[in-house]
């Protein structure tokens, strides 16, 4: 059987990391029978000084990107469209948040289980973008964390700490300097590069063109 190894670099905050991650799986989906895939989710900050009480998400967005409250509400729409047809239900979201402290507990759950990563990443995507939770709240990293599979005593000492806090900036780092400057990009075999929410079509074609599958 092929082997893949990939490298989901996003952020929590990023919708369209949902859309990406959500037509990667769905086409991992389809080749699964042949095709042996290693999954790691790597760190990145959209907003690496966002304060810990957030900011409200229209000023933030009409700020960042120069947009105003219509352009923001179309672009909304959209992603919930691209969203539910990939079966994910985008929620209100009033606030954007710091992210860093759920980066330091996916890379405690990747040392862990990859398993319990991925449904760790899973949680913490559908608590912000299907929710409107505050995904650095350190209640509802407990609650999920836990839920995903991590041992409640570790994972509560760990997001009282600054616990992997060097890890998850080295791994930042890394990504940046190798050319990684938005987000979602997927990274196989640390060679070649998807970039963006891309459908599950085009993900299908490139792992297997990239796997040397028909």
């Amino acid at each position: 059987m092929k082997t893949l190894d990939i490298d989901f670099i996003s952020d929590i905050a990023c919708p369209w990391c949902v859309i990406g991650l959500r037509a990667l799986e769905q086409a991992l989906e389809r080749i699964s029978p042949v095709l042996q895939v290693t999954l790691r989710f790597q760190p990145f900050e959209l907003n690496p000084q966002m304060p810990p009480e957030g900011q409200d998400l229209l000023e933030h967005l009409g700020a960042k990107y120069r947009i105003g409250p219509e352009q923001i509400a179309q672009n909304q729409s959209a992603l919930r469209e691209r969203g539910a047809a990939l079966g994910f239900a985008f929620g209100p979201r009033a606030r954007i948040w710091n992210t860093f402290d759920a980066h330091r507990l996916l890379h405690a759950a990747g040392l862990q289980d990859l398993a319990v990563q991925r449904r760790l990443k899973h949680a913490l995507l559908q608590a912000y973008h299907g929710e409107g939770a505050n995904p650095g709240e350190p209640a509802l990293l407990l609650r999920l964390a836990v839920e995903a599979g991590l041992d409640a005593a570790t994972a509560q000492q760990l997001i009282a700490s600054d616990q992997h806090a060097e890890a998850v900036r080295e791994a930042e780092a890394f990504w940046q300097q190798a050319g990684i400057q938005a987000v979602p990009a997927v990274v196989i075999n640390r060679q070649h590069l998807i970039s963006g929410g891309q459908p599950p079509e085009l993900f299908e074609q490139a792992l297997r063109q990239i796997a040397g599958l028909p």
